[in-house]
């Protein structure tokens, strides 16, 4: 097999998860597309040691350990995503990501603007 098929394939599935990155407004398909993303690296990483370990004698397979380890990355990733997006649930209501640009505790969404802010200390301590 060539090296063009899982190349063109890996560019696919990386492209597609992009997409899911800056298109998707749900949290938990953003960690998806995250993932797609990494097993488009992945496959790259076996390609390409494949390829290079026929053309050189040794066996080494480097790129074959790198994916086990981004895959144990990803693991823990997906799993503090998910908590914090299960934690963000719980407390907002919401797994939207534009709903969620302000994390800080007690923010009323009504008053976004600092002056409002500043004015109601200035009610407060009159």
């Amino acid at each position: 097999m060539h090296l063009a098929y899982p190349a063109v394939l890996s560019a696919l599935l990386f492209c597609t998860g992009l997409y899911g990155v800056l298109a998707r407004r749900n949290a938990i398909l953003v960690l998806m597309s995250v993932e797609l993303m990494l097993n488009a690296v992945n496959l790259n990483l076996v390609a390409f040691d494949i390829w290079l370990s026929r053309a050189a004698e040794d066996t080494l397979h480097s790129g074959q350990a790198l994916t086990l380890f981004t895959i144990t990355i990803a693991a823990a990733e997906i799993g503090i995503g998910l908590a914090i997006v299960l934690a963000v649930h719980r407390n907002r209501g919401t797994s939207d990501i534009d709903r969620l640009r302000d994390t800080a505790e007690g923010h009323d969404p009504d008053h976004d603007s600092p002056a409002a802010g500043q004015a109601e200390k200035a009610e407060a301590t009159a």
